[in-house]
């Protein structure tokens, strides 16, 4: 993987403003479409970084706080920020993103705008700064470092009405001037419903782009900080893919339509539209935001971390994976073994460029500044293009012998837009040309995984569709090393009980099976339940034990027509005949927050779970869940 050195990030900047000067025999080609701005190039180069969840949810268990939390619940016993950061930069993580303020309004840095902050926490005596210790343990790594600010709190008395904007608006020029140069402002999407609201304790509702006035907000962030890239709403200057669970579309483009946006054109992009707003594909190492004892046993593998690298870094997004600290205020062990497995792989993958050696030549090049070679020299600020009005040009690699590779990377040299539309991939074995890929977009970076390993004498990158001449900065070859297993962890809290053994007895759908599968990706979808006609599933906990209660984790996979349930009931018994009610209830925000769900009740001898679903919490043809878990007294 490619250094991000200050000569690289001075390059990408450079190359918004002014095109290699190169002429030797022709003029450079002029852009196509949309480009990127300076700090967007700079922030293409990250590829991949981390977000930190790690706030008063994390003492609560919680992942939306409601905004009355006291601040005394605040209180990691051994912090340690250069863990956290060291975790990160094992994970191959070039950068670290901090959630200043989640919903719950209470802050990480000593403000003295709130009283709802880390001041009136036991941490150090009400003298700490996570804020603050963060960002010098992540300048101590070389990494880089950004900022989360909820737009929404749900702590704060005037939320939803002038005077709140006021104070929003004085944090974001708080964490914009104390911390340093940040390379990435992130406003969250989820805004306005129930909250403590100063104790009005109430729902309040509002229109985000008029309320927020988000131009002026994201005008804020660049006056204080030119290079920090802002997150999501329109206007900014990064979007969200459009899911929770890590994967960009095939295609991805970095280029969207003029209008607010829209998540069903989030997900893979509009080609040729006006606006250079890339994504960012995000997820979590666990099924949650915030660091749950309960969820020790579901953090993705090694071989999963990779698979979110090929659908988000190999489809020329940035990779942005939440690593949350628990409440010693440091990484999870087994998480970081995770990490530490996963960056050392693709670190031993990516520390030789096989194409090195290999001869480069083209149907056509435009002159010698843009010739074939280009795309082997290892520098981003060059490349391979052809003569104007020639867009569907071949470039062969004659590679040395005995070179084994399974992972071809390319790029293109992004200040002159996208160009390239769709694209082949072929190799020469054993005298015979085969295509291994057809794609459509290269863009920042485009990653094509083989079925398994080659050893071809050619490669050939033909351009099947483009609407001016392409300008290829990049072909590269690797051999992917594995990720070393690590072991299953722990389960750190011993009232979560473990769904070996576990069955479904009954369901009113196929798959559900899925719900105890310990995996949140995969999920249960039955038709939208009714009053008249619910949706039900039993499970058979193997054996008779001291049950207090169950939790669902819905699914954070965006599907069109789906939703959790909006609530449940839940029966129990000892032998599968005698039922006994246990709990009912609604799901607290489930449709939004897509949360995992802690239903206790009072402790009981159980072998069985029946739970009911009666309704979707918001209109859709089918209801849809990830996991169920259960848990003792």
């Amino acid at each position: 993987m490619t250094d991000l050195t200050r000569r690289a990030l001075l390059a990408a900047g450079a190359a918004t403003t002014a095109l290699p000067a190169l002429a030797q025999g022709s003029a450079a080609p002029k852009p196509w479409g949309a480009t990127p701005s300076k700090r967007q190039a700079a922030w293409h180069m990250r590829e991949q970084y981390a977000f930190i969840h790690f706030s008063i949810n994390t003492f609560t268990d919680r992942e939306w706080g409601y905004g009355d939390e006291s601040p005394k619940l605040f209180n990691p016993t051994d912090f340690d920020a250069d863990q956290i950061v060291a975790a990160a930069k094992a994970g191959g993580m070039r950068g670290i993103i901090l959630t200043a303020k989640h919903h719950d309004g209470f802050c990480l840095w000593p403000t003295l705008l709130t009283e709802h902050c880390i001041r009136n926490s036991p941490y150090k005596q009400g003298k700490g700064d996570i804020v603050g210790e963060m960002e010098k343990a992540t300048r101590r790594a070389g990494l880089a470092f950004g900022l989360y600010l909820s737009p929404w709190d749900r702590n704060h008395a005037e939320y939803g009405r002038p005077a709140y904007i006021d104070y929003y608006r004085k944090q974001v020029v708080e964490l914009c001037t104390r911390y340093g140069e940040l390379f990435e402002f992130w406003f969250d999407g989820a805004n306005g419903g129930d909250g403590y609201y100063g104790g009005a304790r109430e729902t309040r509702k509002i229109d985000a782009p008029k309320y927020y006035n988000w131009p002026s907000i994201i005008a804020l962030v660049h006056q204080h900080q030119p290079m920090a890239c802002t997150f999501d709403p329109y206007g900014a200057d990064i979007r969200w893919v459009g899911n929770e669970d890590g994967v960009a579309g095939d295609p991805c483009w970095p280029t969207m339509p003029a209008h607010p946006y829209v998540q069903s054109e989030g997900n893979s992009g509009v080609r040729g539209a006006p606006l250079w707003w890339p994504a960012e594909t995000n997820t979590s190492i666990r099924p949650g935001w915030f660091y749950h004892a309960d969820e020790d046993a579901k953090v993705k593998s090694p071989a999963r971390l990779l698979r979110y690298f090929d659908e988000s870094v190999g489809r020329g997004t940035n990779m942005h994976l939440n690593i949350p600290p628990d409440r010693r205020g440091r990484v999870a062990d087994h998480d970081a073994a995770v990490l530490k497995s996963f960056g050392e792989a693709q670190a031993q993958t990516y520390a030789r460029d096989l194409a090195q050696g290999a001869v480069a030549h083209a149907s056509a090049e435009r002159g010698r500044a843009f010739a074939a070679s280009r795309v082997l020299d290892g520098r981003r600020d060059t490349y391979w293009s052809p003569p104007d009005g020639d867009t569907t040009p071949t470039l062969t690699l004659d590679l040395p012998p005995n070179r084994t590779f399974d992972v071809i990377r390319m790029r293109e040299y992004l200040p002159l837009g996208v160009r390239v539309t769709k694209f082949a991939i072929d190799l020469e074995e054993a005298g015979q040309w085969r295509t291994v890929a057809e794609h459509e977009c290269i863009s920042a970076q485009r990653i094509v995984r083989l079925p398994a390993p080659s050893s071809a004498r050619r490669l050939r990158l033909r351009i099947l569709d483009a609407p001016a001449c392409p300008a290829i900065s990049e072909i590269s070859l690797f051999r992917q090393v594995q990720p070393v297993p690590v072991a299953p962890p722990k389960v750190s809290d011993p009232t979560i009980i473990p769904q070996r053994g576990w069955s479904i007895v009954t369901a009113s759908g196929p798959g559900a099976e899925k719900l105890i599968d310990g995996d949140a990706q995969t999920r249960w979808t039955v038709p939208a339940p009714t009053a008249a006609n619910p949706a039900s599933v039993t499970v058979d906990l193997g054996r008779v034990l001291p049950l207090a209660g169950f939790s669902l984790t819905p699914s954070r996979t965006v599907a069109k027509d789906t939703a959790p349930p909006r609530g449940y009931v839940a029966e129990t018994s000892a032998d599968g005949k005698d039922w006994s009610p246990a709990a009912t209830g609604e799901f607290g925000n489930i449709a939004y927050a897509l949360a995992t769900q802690r239903v206790p009740f009072t402790v009981r001898q159980a072998r069985y779970l029946l739970l009911r679903f009666d309704a979707p919490a918001i209109p859709a043809g089918s209801m849809t869940v990830a996991e169920i878990g259960a848990f003792t007294g």
